[in-house]
């Protein structure tokens, strides 16, 4: 005889995405706000801080303590703040989850304290993807500090890192408590840096948002200058279209195969891999976007005004438009190895429209080697390196 209880359990998450600016400084409620939500203080917490954006602000670590010391009814220092390396190595290993979990057993952090992680993509990715493994899930707050963070890889519900030479192989789901976008900390950037987030912006914009691409169309100039108003909307726009994904794409936590925000990306997995992690994802993403873009004009899907519309953006917007990593890909095992990332199915990402997306299921690989040659041709001498 068999039994069967079928059990059904819904969980609802709420968290804020903030955007402000000079959220260390003393008149600024922000942070001590998020803190607020848990309830009546001070909730302890530690703070974990990218090692490139202690380079640019070297007195941010004192800054973090003033501002717990000010704040000191609703929060409390658990530890000495402390930094992690940065950049893309922070995925290539596991020395920042081991120091992360290392504070946490050490300073008693519980399910009801805080890690607090300021930094790029990559160390909000580790640190959470460790807070999230402690006691089966620590409360997180994100302080993104790049362009790419804030209005992507920060506002998520995915943390992970790098394992066996692929891309996010290890990872969690598990939403922020909370998201802190300071504009003030993107001021610490190099210009490539802030540069980077745009690919995400152009991506979202290509299969979410006509209006926000000929927004971005508009503005290409003075975001191509990095201008500071035009960059901080184009942040904020793309980190709403992000979020309201998440919340109305009908999969937060990716149980089917198709991935809508991953447009241009199964190529640009493959390069950042091929690149050992030298390249930036937003430099890739800005390829893959090109590449993906042209396909869907050689299948049909888009027409050839569009297609140079969006090529002629990523170049004024200051991308190259090939890397290195692309000599000699391997279409069909990149393809492979992104169905794998997506769960077992290909549901690949294309664009029928300028703010129109659909799915298929198969790559046509003489086709797409075309599109590859097409773009080679088009970057010419312009090739990113690095």
């Amino acid at each position: 005889m068999t039994t069967t209880i079928s059990q059904h359990v819904r969980v609802s998450y709420e968290f804020p995405v903030i955007f402000t600016r000079d959220a260390l400084g003393s008149a600024n409620p922000a942070l001590a706000s998020a803190f607020g939500r848990a309830g009546p203080g001070p909730h302890r917490a530690i703070f974990v801080a990218d090692d490139g954006l202690v380079r640019a602000f070297p007195d941010i670590l004192a800054h973090i303590s003033a501002y717990c010391a000010a704040n000191a009814e609703v929060l409390t220092l658990a530890g000495a703040p402390f930094t992690v390396p940065g950049g893309e190595g922070a995925k290539a290993d596991m020395r920042v989850i081991d120091m992360v979990l290392d504070a946490i057993f050490q300073q008693g952090i519980c399910r009801q304290s805080f890690v607090v992680a300021l930094g790029g993509g990559a160390v909000l990715d580790a640190v959470g993807f460790a807070a999230s493994m402690a006691h089966r899930g620590v409360r997180l707050i994100r302080m993104p500090s790049t362009v790419l963070a804030q209005n992507d890889a920060g506002v998520g519900v995915k943390n992970g890192i790098n394992w066996f030479g692929r891309k996010n192989f290890l990872g969690s789901f598990a939403p922020p408590f909370a998201v802190i976008n300071d504009f003030a900390l993107l001021e610490g950037l190099a210009p490539e840096d802030r540069r980077a987030g745009l690919s995400e912006a152009v991506k979202i914009a290509l299969i979410r948002d006509g209006v926000f691409f000929e927004w971005l169309w508009d503005n290409r100039k003075p975001l191509g200058a990095l201008e500071q108003a035009p960059l901080e909307y184009s942040v904020e726009r793309c980190a709403a279209l992000h979020l309201g994904h998440i919340s109305q794409g009908g999969d937060p936590f990716e149980f089917g195969s198709a991935r809508p925000l991953d447009f241009g990306h199964w190529c640009a997995h493959a390069m950042e891999e091929r690149s050992g992690g030298v390249l930036g994802h937003g430099a890739a993403v800005a390829v893959g976007v090109a590449l993906d873009s042209i396909y869907s004009r050689l299948i049909g899907l888009i027409g050839a005004s569009d297609t140079d519309r969006i090529l002629t953006l990523l170049e004024d917007l200051g991308f190259a438009l090939w890397h290195t990593s692309l000599d000699g890909l391997d279409v069909r095992a990149a393809v492979e190895a992104f169905r794998e990332h997506l769960g077992g199915e290909l549901a690949l990402s294309l664009i029928n429209g300028l703010g129109s997306r659909i799915e298929v299921d198969n790559v046509d690989n003489a086709r797409m080697a075309q599109a590859m040659e097409e773009l080679q041709r088009r970057a010419g001498s312009r090739i990113c390196t690095r």
